[in-house]
């Protein structure tokens, strides 16, 4: 595997989204798109593939680069797999609870009869994060385990571990992991990319993640209808789907599975008229999409926006 930190490959054409004034006949289980400037008609831009390899100008991103999503994965995340050398220079992995300070680096508890851990060895600590039942996206953090020494960083990390767990932990049983580079995947079977220590530091977690499980939970109870419409109207598939479920939502997309008997389990990434910063924001953009493929599926809106035409064949079952 190579170092690929802020790459992916560009594949999905640009399109615009031009979202009609919601009509009275339909419902939606979310509250009625933001409208700036209370204009009654509106059009907004999507990109459907932009990432590129990193330059002196931003560009547009389709989804998440893997350092924020393994920045994600952490924030969520509370249990973890710590492996290290022992003394005798065994392999040895070990459950940990563990939380992060404010730049990712993972702190954690270990009790007394752990001191078989050696100090400044080589250490990972590989961490799981299982979305709706379909997909786990993973990171392994490999840096080097340390006592913590300084008395304020220290007892910053005790106030931390009281917030997160509900327990006094002693200042002698905590360590942490300093990171060096981080492998990020995006579920089982898959390949992994590395990221560098400074882009995990960097990288920003996704400000919708600590809802994001429960609307995507409330979007495949209440919105089911939607996801069809969605995998018919923005993806541009030569089969008809028997089975669509979403997978996970983010700042900039969301992610579905669909299944058909004859083709199998596909992964489609659709993403945002724009970038949103809330879950408020998720649930305006849905419901105007939701809204225009409305709109396309019954003849009242030309789909004057080209169609996603990449998609991920998978062999996990669909959940």
């Amino acid at each position: 595997m190579h170092i690929q930190t802020q790459s992916l490959t560009p594949n999905f054409p640009l399109c615009q989204f031009f979202l009609p004034k919601p009509k009275s006949t339909t419902k939606f289980h979310f509250p009625p798109p933001y409208k700036p400037n209370s204009s009654p008609n509106f059009s907004l831009k999507c990109s459907l593939s932009t990432v590129s390899q990193p330059t002196h100008t931003s560009s547009p991103i389709y989804k998440p680069l893997p350092a924020e999503v393994s920045r994600t994965i952490v924030e969520l995340s509370s249990l973890a797999t710590l492996s290290t050398l022992t003394p005798d220079n065994l392999p040895l992995g070990i459950g940990v609870r563990f939380a992060v300070d404010n730049d990712g680096t993972p702190f954690l508890c270990l009790s007394n009869c752990h001191s078989r851990f050696s100090l400044g060895n080589k250490s990972s600590l590989h961490v799981q994060l299982e979305q709706c039942g379909m997909r786990t996206p993973q990171c392994t953090i490999q840096g080097s385990l340390h006592k913590l020494e300084d008395k304020k960083v220290l007892k910053w990390h005790q106030t931390m571990w009281k917030k997160r767990f509900g327990e006094e932990v002693d200042e002698d049983l905590m360590y942490v992991i300093a990171v060096e580079r981080v492998l990020h995947m995006e579920d089982f079977m898959e390949d992994g990319v590395w990221v560098t220590s400074s882009d995990y530091k960097n990288a920003t977690p996704d400000p919708l993640r600590d809802s994001a499980e429960a609307l995507v939970n409330e979007i495949n109870a209440k919105n089911i209808e939607d996801i069809f419409r969605f995998s018919n109207i923005y993806v541009d598939l030569d089969f008809q789907v028997s089975e669509a479920k979403m997978i996970w939502i983010d700042r900039l997309g969301f992610d579905l599975r669909l299944w058909c008997p004859q083709k199998g389990i596909f992964d489609v990434r659709i993403p945002f008229p724009r970038e949103v910063t809330d879950i408020k924001g998720a649930r305006s953009s849905f419901n105007g999409m939701s809204q225009l493929a409305w709109e396309v599926e019954k003849n009242y809106h030309s789909p004057d926006f080209e169609k996603v035409k990449q998609f991920k064949q998978i062999t996990h079952s669909l959940s």
